[in-house]
């Protein structure tokens, strides 16, 4: 039987992919992707999103990232909402963040809270960024109302701790296979902790590039993108068959047995807004 992966979380929109969206997700069905959500991050983004709904594999997700509210026009309520009612779709990429430099924290919560509030009266899932703001986060989730259907901390990198405390409030964690490289042993140990019913994994492409060498988790064959006027590594969508088997050796689990939990825990979440 073939396997099929589910990238919970990366943004195929992104202009460093040059415009050869069509291939990726090619090569995406190739490597045994079924869905990937992909994340936008602003206004500009959102049209872009929508336009790769044409391809079935497409989960869309229509959000304000923090890195990019300072952007937002008086209206990007209207035009969130506007997108949201286009297709089934998630919110996200949403969050807090007060570790990028020189990112202002004012507006971050109220833009945050805007946005869970909307996914919570639609039932959407929403994907969340975190960083450094644990915290807070937890308190916000805690005290303002969340969708049923749950939510996605992707690429979970707060305290193990917390885990158990956010399981409780209906999140879901997805691992990236940037969490590979050796200097990420704190990320790996939380995900340890994750309840098997609430793991999910991810790309983050363009961004979050795995290790390129072999070791213990990765098998050789990850697929750099290279952009074509500087040469720099990008983090490929294909790339999510890596992560299950980076996620298969982090869990001393088979991927056939990895491969049925992570679908049934994709569905569990997105499984409202896959529907086209």
């Amino acid at each position: 039987m073939s396997l099929r992966f589910y990238d919970a979380h990366n943004h195929l929109q992104d202009e460093r992919f040059g415009g050869r969206q069509a291939e990726l997700i090619a090569e995406c069905e190739r490597a045994g992707v079924a869905r990937m959500v992909v994340n936008g991050s602003c206004e500009e983004d959102w049209p872009q999103v929508l336009e790769l709904t044409r391809h079935t594999q497409v989960v869309p997700s229509f959000g304000y990232h923090p890195w990019y509210i300072h952007e937002r026009t008086p209206e990007w309520q209207k035009n969130l909402i506007h997108f949201l009612d286009q297709c089934p779709s998630a919110v996200g990429e949403i969050g807090l963040d007060r570790w990028k430099p020189d990112l202002g924290y004012s507006g971050q919560e109220e833009v945050f809270i805007t946005q869970l509030r909307i996914a919570a009266e639609r039932n959407l899932p929403v994907s969340i960024h975190c960083l450094q703001a644990w915290g807070r986060m937890f308190e916000i989730l805690r005290d303002t109302p969340r969708p049923r259907c749950g939510f996605l901390l992707h690429s979970y990198g707060g305290p193990k701790e917390m885990v158990k405390l956010f399981s409780e409030l209906g999140a879901y964690f997805s691992l990236p296979g940037y969490f590979a490289h050796e200097r990420k042993e704190r990320q790996r140990e939380a995900f340890r902790h994750v309840p098997r019913e609430r793991l999910l994994l991810e790309t983050d492409a363009p961004d979050q590039l795995l290790p390129q060498i072999q070791n213990q988790f990765i098998p050789a064959g990850v697929i750099p993108f290279t952009e074509e006027t500087t040469g720099k590594a990008f983090n490929h969508p294909a790339n999510i068959a890596a992560v299950y088997a980076f996620a298969s050796g982090l869990f001393g689990e088979s991927l056939e047995s990895l491969a049925t939990r992570v679908e049934e825990n994709f569905f569990r979440l997105f499984g409202g807004v896959t529907q086209r």
